[in-house]
Parts: C-alpha cells; structure tokens; sequence
C-alpha cells in the first residue's frame, strides 16, 4: 500500500519522519514530497498526481497553516481538499503550546467535522505519533481485508434495489432511493438483523434524527421480509413510507415527496426532491456507520427514482407559485418512462462519498430525475 504523507515540512521534520517510519515498519511505503526529486512539473502538480494515486493519506497538522497558494489555501489543505471523498484520510492534530493561527484553526475545524475518514487522534510529541499511526495503518488494512469488489455489478445491484419495489398506489409522488454497499460480505447475522436493537435505532433515526424521513405523527412497525428488515409506516401491504435494510449493507429508502400546495393539480417540487434526497443519503451513511464501524464495506453505488400517479409534472417552487394552476400533459401517460431509476457516472464511489460529497450527488441525482420527468425539449 502506497501512503501519502501531507502536511507542513519546516518545522515538522520530526513528525514526518516519525509517519515515515510507522508507514515502512508494516511493510507499506510512504510517499513524501522530500523524496521526489527534481521533476517538470511545479510542487504543486507533483504532490496532487502523487496523492491521487496513493491508496491512503496520512494528514497530520500543527498550528501553522503554510503559505497561500493561487487558490487562497495552503499546499496542505489543498492536499486535503483533493483527497476528501476520494480515499480515506487518517488525521492526527498535533496538541502544543502555540495556538493555531486564524487559518489553521479554520482547517482544523473543517477537519474535525469531517467523519468519513477513519481515525482523527491527537498527540503531543513524535514517538506518540508513531505508536498512532503504526496502529491506524494496521486497522485499515485489516478493516480493508475483505473480498475484491466488482464495480460493474455493484451498480446494478443498487439498480435492482431500487427497481424491485412494490408500487403502490399513491395520490402523489414517492421518491425511491437504493444504495448498494460493496465488497459484497454479509455484515450482520440473522439474529442481529433480526434484533430489537437495531430496529429501535433505526425507528429511532427515521423519526427523530438530524434529518428525520418518517412522519413522527404515524409512529412505525418492523417487520422482517426477504432477507432484510423493513421499517414502515401505514399498512404493511401497503406501507405510505418504508425502508428495507438487508444484512450485506443493501438499504432502500421510499417516501412520500411533500405536496405541491395552492393548486387542485399535483406536481413534484425539485427543492423537495433535494431535500428528502439529502436526508435519505444521510440516513444511508449513518445506518452504514452503525453497523459496519470497521468499514468492510469500501464502496457503495447510489439510485434513485420518482414514481407518481396523478401528477401533472415537475417544477421548482419558483415556477410553482408563479403558476400554480396551469401546467403541460406533456409527460402524462409516460410513467413507466419518468419513473426508471437514474443513476451517477461511473455508478461507484467510496463510502465516505456518502457524507463528504452528499452535496454533489444530490445536486446530481435530483438533475438526472428532472430529465426523467421533464420534457426538455418544451422546456417545461
């Protein structure tokens, strides 16, 4: 495993040699600015080219925040910045007696509200650093160990989840979003999935978390079909919301979009799109998080869709309270059409996509769905 090392160089040769040092005792090898030579490209190309195609990142930060470079952000966070979402990145802050400078204490809080890497630990001296790193790099690998992953059929795989649900009749729209988690390794037993715990904490989750997804007003029912356990609100038959979690990390989210208001027609509101959208990947990189801690699943592949009876089409709340009560047929009578999955390209991304990059498959996804049910062509 190739690791990059980031961070200042003047004034942290120590600390540098001390991840170099945790890197090459398990076998690994760092990949360090000081090593590369002389090159045709500028520092800055080298380090980014070098960084991508390492496996890991090491980041390791003290209270100086380095020169500006043209984008107004130091070498290091420029490092950081390219790396985020990307690969994992294991963080150490380093404690001292110097207090951040305004910059790095803007980096540094940036960083902490990150949790997609896999570790942020603090130390106070170089031979802590070592200890930490040696034991970090050692829990990824092992964390890592898992069967080869196939991208191709991880894509369709989150297809398939979000294709083979049961339609329902709804007055309405229902927004229908699949993630597939790869490797593929079944991540709880029988009798885990089947567990009082887990269906609590994600009752739990749906109801009342950061961007709850269930109407608190219906309460919820578990139930164990298929393989997965089901959360689900209404009849089980006919559940208005739901959302099925199977053992290999597999989840799909279905729930009613919010309805279009001041009008006797219904239309699917793009803001409302992007907004269940965002809770629904949320909640996804949280389930994952609660039940695979250790990140044998690597990658996940994300799909979505929006299927609806009786609704005229789609629109931006702007467009919406322009004209509430005008609108096209021209998309009516393609619901098969409108309501087929859409998917990102490529289809797979790393886990930690989930959380860091959420903005940006959302935006994404809620475009691909607009094409689905717009006619561009009228530009309606």
């Amino acid at each position: 495993m190739e690791v990059f090392v980031s961070s200042l160089i003047s004034g942290m040769e120590e600390d540098r040699a001390a991840v170099r040092r945790a890197i090459e005792r398990l076998g690994h090898r760092a990949v360090m600015a000081e090593d590369f030579g002389a090159r045709p490209d500028s520092p800055q190309v080298a380090c980014l080219r070098e960084l991508r195609r390492s496996d890991a990142v090491v980041l390791v930060l003290g209270a100086r925040y380095g020169a500006q470079q043209a984008s107004g952000l130091s070498a290091t966070h420029e490092e950081y910045r390219s790396a985020q979402g990307e690969k994992p990145v294991i963080i150490f802050l380093k404690d001292g007696e110097q207090t951040p400078e305004l910059e790095q204490a803007d980096f540094v809080a940036e960083v902490s509200g990150w949790e997609g890497g896999l570790f942020r630990e603090s130390y106070t001296d170089p031979q802590q650093l070592d200890a930490l790193v040696t034991r970090a790099l050692h829990r990824m690998a092992l964390s890592s160990a898992t069967t080869p992953m196939n991208p191709g059929a991880l894509s369709a795989r989150a297809v398939e989840v979000v294709q083979q649900v049961r339609e329902r009749n709804h007055y309405g729209a229902v927004l229908h979003l699949g993630v597939a988690a790869g490797p593929v390794a079944t991540i709880l037993r029988p009798a885990e999935l089947e567990g009082r715990d887990l269906a609590s904490q994600l009752q739990q989750a749906l109801m009342f978390g950061p961007q709850p997804l269930f109407d608190v007003r219906l309460g919820a029912d578990v139930a164990v079909v298929d393989q997965a356990v089901s959360i689900f609100q209404g009849e089980r038959n006919a559940p208005t919301a739901e959302v099925q979690f199977w053992s290999t990390g597999d989840l799909r989210v279905s729930v009613p979009l919010p309805r279009s208001t001041g009008s006797h027609m219904s239309y699917v509101i793009e803001e409302a799109v992007a907004e269940t959208v965002a809770s629904a990947l949320t909640f996804a990189d949280w389930v994952l998080g609660h039940v695979d801690p250790t990140e044998r699943l690597t990658h996940v592949s994300v799909a979505a869709r929006v299927v609806g009876d009786s609704v005229m089409g789609w629109r931006t709340a702007a467009e919406h309270a322009a004209s509430p009560n005008s609108g096209s047929w021209s998309m009516m009578g393609r619901e098969v059409e409108r309501g087929q999955a859409v998917q990102l390209s490529p289809g797979h991304m790393p886990r930690a996509a989930l959380k860091m990059r959420s903005r940006n498959i959302t935006e994404d996804l809620v475009v691909l769905l607009r094409r689905r049910w717009r006619d561009e062509r009228l530009g309606r």
